[in-house]
């Protein structure tokens, strides 16, 4: 289950993934599968080989590439998000949810 983000933050972070952008969107999301987790960063790019490339430099393999809303992306939880975030220098889409 997703929610906390605005309808047009997710239509902004999928106009960006349809145009071949590497983007980002973070939003609460609980799954029984990630106990402790209660957020979710979704990196998408419909360029699936640059986003097999960006995700490299981290160490995320391809086959963890969600494909099934449409919209290519790897979904970053727990140490893996954080690091990456800020890395990124994008911490602050993870802070608006602490």
């Amino acid at each position: 289950m997703a929610f906390g983000i605005k309808r047009q933050e997710l239509m902004s972070w999928k106009e960006a993934v349809s145009r071949g952008e590497i983007s980002f969107l973070t939003h609460y999301w609980l799954d029984e599968r990630f106990p402790g987790c209660k957020t979710v960063t979704k990196v998408g790019c419909s360029d699936v080989e640059r986003l097999i490339h960006w995700g490299k430099q981290y160490g995320l393999k391809p086959e963890w590439i969600d494909f099934k809303e449409g919209y290519p992306h790897y979904d970053l939880f727990g140490h893996y998000q954080e690091s990456i975030l800020s890395k990124e220098g994008m911490l602050n889409q993870l802070k608006r949810f602490v």
